[in-house]
């Protein structure tokens, strides 16, 4: 489905390129030849599995390991020789961001804010976070969306062109998620470039403008959601399992109405499909021929998720 690049853009609207990445850990190759580019102004996610390669990615993106091979430009400058012309025009939010328990949330932001020639006041950065009725709170004592917002505020305290976050959602609870998505939809807004890596479906959705789907340290996948969700041709997916006995031949479910591809895991099946209104009752008619008793069915519209599966024969998230 990746075929590179499926736009050519003026080099000045280039945030971030990177051409034949490779990164390896002995005989394990976590970056397999990655090419990448960001434009300005969009919000870019980098999907996949653990161990896909994204963190080891974003990185050596950031400056933070060097590559073993190929390309990577951010900004226009080079690692090797303006990194300190580079730094602080980033902001970087970490996997897994340690700050001191025993600051208060003011007390932090001053801390990073200090680290930078420029950037927004103190007040400016717990409006921006809305974590005003926390300025004088311990970090300790905050929740873990209260934490996330102030590891983000931190990344914008020199005021970034280019913000790269690694997972900023995990483990949050739908509200504290949300509330962080505001503030990077209001960086976007603002003119701010956004790389984030996410094992969320829903979280690419409702961010990003484009989307790369890695796997084995390969782009396998590039376009918006809408474009990779539509590149499967069908809309829907109809799952199920049946009860014990023989399983229903997949020649059979492959020429039902619709059906663009089938996939199965043990007893469960996913059916691909364009038209979901004619592929149900022709499926029922051959669990009935077959004697088969269902024992699950449910649909959904197709996802990103159902875009990795077909390409990888795995799920995306990968528990």
């Amino acid at each position: 489905m990746y075929h590179g690049y499926n736009c050519v853009v003026p080099p000045d609207s280039v945030a971030l390129h990177c051409a034949g990445l490779v990164k390896r850990y002995g005989a394990v190759t976590a970056v397999n030849g990655l090419d990448l580019q960001v434009v300005r102004g969009e919000c870019f996610g980098l999907l996949g599995p653990n161990g896909a390669g994204k963190t080891t990615t974003i990185e050596i993106l950031e400056g933070l390991l060097a590559a073993d091979a190929g390309e990577v430009v951010v900004l226009g400058r080079r690692w090797d020789r303006d990194a300190a012309a580079l730094r602080p025009r980033l902001g970087i939010q970490l996997q897994e961001t340690q700050l001191a328990d025993k600051l208060t949330v003011c007390e932090t932001l001053r801390m990073f804010r200090s680290f930078y020639p420029d950037g927004p006041t103190v007040d400016a950065l717990l409006e921006t976070v809305e974590l005003g009725a926390k300025r004088d709170v311990w970090v300790v004592k905050l929740s873990g969306g209260q934490k996330q917002r102030l590891s983000v505020a931190c990344a914008l305290a020199g005021r970034p062109e280019l913000l790269f976050l690694d997972e900023p959602t995990t483990g949050l609870d739908p509200q504290s998620r949300r509330q962080l998505w505001a503030v990077l939809e209001r960086f976007r807004e603002a003119g701010g470039t956004i790389l984030i890596t996410t094992h969320s479906m829903e979280e690419a959705h409702a961010l990003c403008d484009r989307v790369g789907i890695m796997d084995q340290g390969r782009l396998i996948a590039l376009g918006t959601p809408r474009e990779l969700v539509r590149s499967l041709g069908a809309e829907h997916v109809v799952e199920f399992a049946v009860n014990a006995g023989p399983a229903l031949p997949g020649a059979e479910l492959g020429q039902l109405p619709g059906v663009r591809e089938v996939r199965t895991d043990d007893r469960h099946t996913a059916l691909s499909t364009s038209e979901l209104h004619t592929t149900v009752p022709a499926l029922l008619d051959l669990l009935r021929r077959h004697d088969a008793t269902l024992s699950q069915l449910g649909t959904h519209s197709a996802t990103l998720e159902d875009v990795f599966v077909t390409l990888t024969g795995r799920q995306l998230r990968d528990d």
